[in-house]
């Protein structure tokens, strides 16, 4: 589920979407530590948003790549 608060994510480069997924799990975890679900549910909608954006870029990316011409098997 897409968080309702995240604007526009593709501008974002893929090392820039990893630093904000890492630091998503530090907050949740902090703030499961602490024992606020309703947190928890907001970081983890958000979570969802960064990572579908990051698996888009690698996918993207590996497109882009034309492996087949590099490699010879025979």
């Amino acid at each position: 589920m897409q968080h309702p608060l995240i604007g526009d994510l593709s501008n974002l480069t893929a090392e820039e979407l990893n630093t904000q997924i890492s630091d998503l799990y530090r907050k949740l975890n902090i703030a499961t530590q602490s024992g606020n679900g309703h947190m928890c549910d907001q970081i983890r909608m958000a979570l969802e948003s960064y990572q579908a954006k990051y698996q888009e870029k690698l996918q993207e990316s590996t497109k882009s790549h034309n492996f087949d011409d590099k490699i010879k098997i025979s």
